[in-house]
Formats: C-alpha cells, sequence, structure tokens
C-alpha cells in the first residue's frame, strides 16, 4: 500500500520492520486493441507481449505502462520490468521509438504504426533481488512467471495502454499449455485448442483499459471451487506448489463466511460472480514473493500467503482478508469519487477519503462477524482494543482526508496502515452516532447503502461534496464528527462513544504475538550490521519474559537456521504456524555470549484493556448495544 494494499497481516508488518482511485480526454477512435499474450513462448522468466494497435491520426503516440495501479497508493512503475519494446510497420519495418521516463515509449510515425512488441518480466522474482522495501510492487499486485507452474497475470504488468485510447476497447489473447488449468475474471468469450493440439487459445474482451488492469488471470497449475452466495457466483482458484492446500480444503470456510456477509449485506448486488485467486508461496524457494496480503479489485481479489501455515491458521488469515476484500463491492466498487472512476495511472491524484473506501471496509469485516454470530463480544471487543493500541503508531493529529490526499508523499505514506486501525475505528464511531441518532434503527450500513443508491458502478461522487452528502442522508453529528476527526486533526475520545452502548475499558491480559506486544514489535533491526535485537518491549511479552530475554539481546538463530536481516522475513514468518506445545529452539547474544534457549511454546500475552459492559449502563445504553452489534 501502500507498500501494503489492504489489510496487512502480522508478516506483513514484519517485513516493514525488516526491510526497513483523473479523467483523459479521449480521441475519436473505433477499432479496438488486440493484444496477445503466449505463455508458452516464456523463456528466461519473459512473457512475450504482441500489441496490435494499427495506425493513428497523430504522428507521434505515447504507450504508457502503470505507474500506480488502483488499489494501491504507493508507486509501482510496472515499466521498469519490460524489455526489448520495439514498434512496427504493416510491412514489419522497425519504427524509431524513445524511452522518456520508466513507464513511457513515444512512438515516432504513428500513423505507419501497425504492432508494437515486448517482453515482461515477473515482479516475483525482484523481491529477491531488491525486497519489498524497495519499490517492488507489492506480491498480490505483483505478477508471476514461472512456466509449466504458475502465471499471475495482474494485466497491469503486462498490457499498457495509449495515452489517449484509455476507452478503446481490448480483445486479449491468451496462449497456454493446453494441459494446465486457467482462471479469469474477465468473461471468456472463445477457447479452442491449436492443431498441435499442445496450445490452448483463450480470448477475452474489455470495453476499456480500466476493465484490462481491473480483472487478473491465473494459469498453471491451480485447482478452483465454485460456490454460490445469494446469486453471486464465487470462483476460488488456488496454487500450492508442494499441494499442501487446495481450494477444497478452503471451500467450506470461504463459503461459509461469505454467506455471512451476504446475508449481512442484504440486497447489495453489485456483481453476478466474484473471484479469489490464492497464490500460496514456497517459504524454501528464494524466489517465493514475500508480501503477503491482498489486493482488491472490483469483482475479485488477488492473495498472497505463505504455504506451510496449517489450513486452521490459513483459513482463520482468509476470512479477515477476504472479507474485507469482498466488502469492496460496496466501496470503490458502488461507491468512488472521480478520482477512482478516472483512475490516472500514469499521473494519479488520490481521493481524500480512505477512510471509508478502507476504513469503513474495515470495520465491515469486523462488525459482520459479531452480526452474524462468527466471533463473541469479546473478541470482538479484543478486535478493536488491538486497532486503538495499533492505530497510536501513528500520528493521531494527522488529517485523514490530507492523508489521504497526498498518500504517496511523506510524511503521508508512512501513515498509510492507519487506515486498517483509525480509519476502521472512524467507521466505528459514525456507525455508534447514526445508531444513537436513529434510536437504534439506523446504522452505517443503511448509510453506505444509501449512497450506493443514490451513484452506484457507473456514476461518482465529486470529492470535495461526501461529507455534505453523508449529511443529506444523516445527522448533522456526523458531519460535525467528521469535520472535526477526519477533515480535522483532532484525535478521537473512543471511550466517549464507547460509553453510548454501555462499555468502559478495563484492564486485561490478552493474547499477543511471539515477536509482538499488542500492537507493538519486540524485535527491531540495525541496518549497518544486519543485527537484530529485542526491544525494551520484550518485557511486556510473557513468553519471552518467561524465557528470561531481556531488551537488547540479539537474535542470533531460531531452530538452528541462523538469522539476519536478510532473511528474517522468511524466518520469523514461520511464526505464524508455530502451535502451542511446539519445540522451539532459540540462540539470543548478551554482551558478546550466546545462551541458548530450548522450551516449548505456550500462549504469549501481554497486559492491555479492553471493554465490557458497565454496571452502570443504562437501558437504553444496552439497547443501543445491541442494536450496534445485532441489527
Amino acid at each position: 500500500m501502500t507498500i501494503f494494499l489492504r489489510k496487512t497481516t502480522y508478516l506483513g508488518l514484519l517485513i516493514i520492520l525488516i526491510i526497513s482511485c483523473k479523467g483523459s480526454k479521449q480521441n475519436n477512435r473505433t477499432q479496438q486493441i488486440f493484444v496477445k499474450i503466449n505463455l508458452q513462448k516464456t523463456k528466461k522468466d519473459q512473457v512475450p507481449v504482441k500489441i496490435i494497435s494499427g495506425s493513428f491520426k497523430q504522428d507521434t503516440v505515447l504507450f504508457r505502462l502503470p505507474k500506480v495501479v488502483q488499489g494501491t497508493y504507493a508507486i509501482s512503475d510496472f515499466g521498469r520490468f519490460i524489455d526489448k519494446f520495439e514498434a512496427f510497420s504493416k510491412n514489419d519495418k522497425a519504427i524509431n521509438v524513445t524511452h522518456p521516463d520508466t513507464n513511457t515509449w513515444s512512438i515516432n510515425n504513428a500513423k505507419d504504426l501497425a504492432y508494437i512488441t515486448y517482453l515482461v518480466n515477473d515482479t516475483f522474482d525482484q523481491e529477491e533481488k531488491g525486497g519489498i522495501g524497495k519499490d517492488i510492487p507489492f506480491s498480490p499486485s505483483g505478477t508471476n512467471i514461472e512456466k509449466g507452474k504458475n502465471f499471475v497475470l495482474n494485466l497491469h504488468g503486462f498490457v499498457g495502454y495509449f495515452e489517449g485510447f484509455q476507452e478503446t476497447a481490448y480483445t486479449i489473447e491468451v496462449t497456454s499449455d493446453n494441459k494446465q488449468q486457467s482462471t479469469a475474471a474477465l468473461p471468456l468469450e472463445k477457447s479452442y485448442t491449436t492443431n498441435n493440439e499442445k496450445d490452448k487459445i483463450d480470448i477475452y474482451h474489455a470495453s476499456r483499459y480500466f476493465e484490462v488492469t481491473d480483472n487478473p488471470m491465473f494459469y498453471g497449475n491451480i485447482n478452483q471451487e465454485s460456490f454460490m452466495v445469494g446469486n453471486i457466483q464465487c470462483v476460488l482458484s488456488v496454487y500450492s506448489p508442494n499441494k499442501i492446500h487446495s481450494a477444497n480444503s478452503l471451500k467450506k470456510t470461504i463459503s461459509k463466511m461469505m454467506s455471512a456477509q451476504k446475508k449481512y449485506l442484504g440486497d447489495i448486488n453489485a456483481t453476478k460472480r466474484y473471484d479469489i485467486y490464492l497464490y500460496l508461496a514456497d517459504s524454501n524457494e528464494e524466489k517465493a514473493p514475500k508480501g503477503f496480503g491482498a489486493l482488491e479489485h472490483h469483482k475479485s481479489t488477488v492473495v498472497v500467503m505463505p504455504e506451510f501455515m496449517p489450513k486452521e491458521t490459513l483459513s482463520k488469515h482468509m476470512i479477515d482478508i477476504v472479507s474485507h476484500e469482498f466488502f469492496h463491492i460496496i466501496a470503490p466498487l458502488s461507491i468512488h469519487s472521480e478520482d477512482v472512476h478516472n483512475f490516472d495511472y500514469y499521473n494519479p491524484s488520490f481521493s481524500k477519503h480512505l477512510w471509508m473506501y478502507e476504513g469503513v471496509t474495515e470495520y465491515f469485516s469486523n462488525l459482520f462477524q459479531i452480526n452474524q454470530g462468527l466471533i463473541s463480544e469479546e473478541e470482538f471487543y479484543d478486535n478493536i482494543t488491538e486497532k486503538i493500541i495499533q492505530s497510536k503508531r501513528y500520528d493521531d493529529q494527522m488529517s485523514f482526508t490530507d492523508m489521504s490526499e497526498q498518500i504517496i508523499k511523506e510524511p503521508y505514506a508512512s501513515n498509510y496502515l492507519n487506515v486498517y486501525q483509525k480509519g476502521a475505528l472512524i467507521g466505528m464511531c459514525v456507525d455508534i452516532l447514526i445508531r444513537e441518532e436513529s434510536n437504534g434503527e439506523r446504522g452505517i450500513l443503511n448509510l453506505m447503502k444509501d449512497l450506493s443508491a443514490k451513484y452506484g458502478t457507473e456514476k461518482a461522487f465529486k470529492d470535495d461534496d461526501l461529507i455534505d452528502i453523508i449529511g443529506e442522508l444523516s445527522y448533522p453529528s456526523v458531519v460535525s464528527f467528521l469535520r472535526k476527526h477526519v477533515e480535522g486533526n483532532m484525535p478521537i475520545d473512543y471511550n466517549k462513544f464507547f460509553k453510548k452502548v454501555g462499555l468502559g475499558d478495563i484492564p486485561k491480559r490478552i493474547k499477543t504475538g511471539y515477536f509482538l506486544n499488542g500492537g507493538s514489535f519486540i524485535l527491531k533491526a540495525n541496518p549497518l550490521d544486519q543485527k537484530i535485537t529485542f526491544t525494551d518491549e520484550v518485557s511486556k511479552n510473557s513468553f519471552w519474559n518467561e524465557q528470561g530475554v531481556q531488551e537488547d539481546d540479539e537474535l542470533i538463530s531460531i531452530n538452528n537456521v541462523a538469522l539476519n536481516a536478510g532473511n528474517a522475513a522468511q524466518i520469523l514468518g514461520k511464526s505464524m504456524a508455530w502451535q502451542t506445545g511446539d519445540d522451539l529452539k532459540v540462540t539470543v547474544k548478551r554482551k558478546g555470549r550466546n545462551i541458548k534457549i530450548n522450551t516449548q511454546l505456550t500462549q504469549a500475552f501481554t497486559e492491555s484493556t479492553s471493554f465490557e459492559v458497565l454496571k452502570e449502563a443504562t437501558e437504553q445504553n444496552n439497547k443501543l448495544r445491541n442494536a450496534w452489534l445485532k441489527n
């Protein structure tokens, strides 16, 4: 986002530590652009692409790959993954091309142009070379090229556009191995095998460039399951290199969760099909992707997670991740600003309202679980508590609308992940305010449905008008809150809102991660000597405290694997699969002396606060709380 997009996973946060949606004028043009992607001709992890454009009326035309793609809030520069770009006339004569910047090729004599060709390198391999902390696209927005195994076709990494012709229709032809599987969010118009019966050709159509970038594809050794959620067909496609997991093993969990989401959403039907692509990374492979999480598209999501996790752990993470992504069918699919609707891939402007796109979406992904009985009230309160704790790691006095609008610049970029913490809490406060004003009859879901009805998938709102429109559809108190705490820089007193629903915070011992203390990391990395040491927060983590680990102890090895800043993300990430009772061998260095710890894992706890019903809560408080959580 980001460098992380959508909800950042625990490992994603570790990686950050260690490796530390405009209009364009369209020319009159009716012909389509034809794209040929030949996966069968992959050589040295490069896929050849041919784009048949035909001639242009102007002398020079610009061809571009995206600098930034929708759903991400960081510069990706997909043009840097393109090699051997060439342009040709109808008689296959080369046309002069210049390369003025990373993402742009200027084609002279465009009146004679017939087609262009280039090679595409994947981004997953680049993570090994530069690390995702080096501006390599976050894995779920990236691309993978492994002939005979898997292709992750986030098409914004394979297909570019001619400047001024983003509204031109595309026909995309993908040639692949007939023995392997394929799935795509774009409707498949035609599929056939060639005369040699080894190659399969799939043909897709997109009405404009946005549809190209918004509809990823999966090819290779994948397995797939389909199920219905109301009248929405959901398609789960899984690539597990060692066949540890499958679509079938995850189907029940995902289906139950999405059915609960649809029941919670009610009559929102923004799409007839929703695709989930899950790429499971083999952590024993150096070139495996390391940016775990997901990237939403309007009607699909691409998820990258580690393959080694037990089924129960993976299922839990998939519930958290996919529930968030599926809720994006509300925003930005049904509710979005002009910046999103007419996204400029080369010189993007960003909406002011990430608190709604990501924050409210993240809030829904938590609220629906308590609403539909998937988690207990205590678990819901603990989730909210953790978001409050983590939100304090960021600038609590930063205007959220300013941050959103300037998200790729500092100091705003380093506060991006707060959209999943404070952004969700903003959604919670708005929800409680609407419940209070309506005597429990309405909540933020009603507001989002009203906004969806007013705008919908094809109509965008003006960014500066949204808060006033929300006021027209809700209450003055909601506008006042958004002006003070979202546009303004006034921190939120969350206790004020919890008291409205009869809750108060109390000291509590809560579960935490093995390398976390609530929302704080207990490790730090020195970029000069690559040493990884424990911070003073280690004393608050019960597991390490019981092992006698102290501040400034250097973490030397885990289970006999030496640790450094280069492999830390991979090694520490495996803690996601640790189970109580597992044997653990750790070596730390203190004042030049190695200390070996041989133990069994126990649950880690930390001291925090959580929320419970106050004894002095009134009948009205209790009624409001019940409406908030259960209506």
